[in-house]
Order: structure tokens, then C-alpha cells, then sequence
């Protein structure tokens, strides 16, 4: 059974959803293994969890949004 695990920041549940739907069909395509195969796992992190050129994705967020 293959598992597929994607690490990244919060999201919604369509955002989700739609992740899944799109990797389990794009890998089934690739490898021939069929759908019902995949498992797809998402794991969330919080923007302090997550470091992008030294600094947190809560950080460079906030300067955004000045």
C-alpha cells in the first residue's frame, strides 16, 4: 500500500480534499497502481513550526501583510 505524506502549513478542508483527490490520481496514473492503493497522509504544521530563509512562515507573513 503506498503513502503518500505531504508536510505543510494549515489549510481548509477543500484545500485538503482537493490534495488528496489530485495526488492519489496523478500517482495511480504514474505508477499503475490503482487508487484504492494510496493512502495520503497531510500533516499540518503551524506557520511558527516552519523556517524559510531563517525565518518562521508566521514572520514573513506578518511582513506581508504590512
Amino acid at each position: 500500500m503506498p503513502v503518500i505524506t505531504i508536510d505543510m502549513g494549515k489549510t481548509d478542508v477543500e484545500r485538503k480534499k482537493a490534495l488528496i483527490k489530485n495526488l492519489t490520481k496523478t500517482a495511480a496514473e504514474v505508477t499503475n497502481i490503482p487508487a484504492e492503493k494510496f493512502t495520503v497522509l497531510i500533516n499540518e504544521l503551524d506557520g511558527t513550526n516552519i523556517g524559510v530563509g531563517g525565518l518562521t512562515l508566521a514572520e514573513i507573513k506578518a511582513a506581508q501583510a504590512r
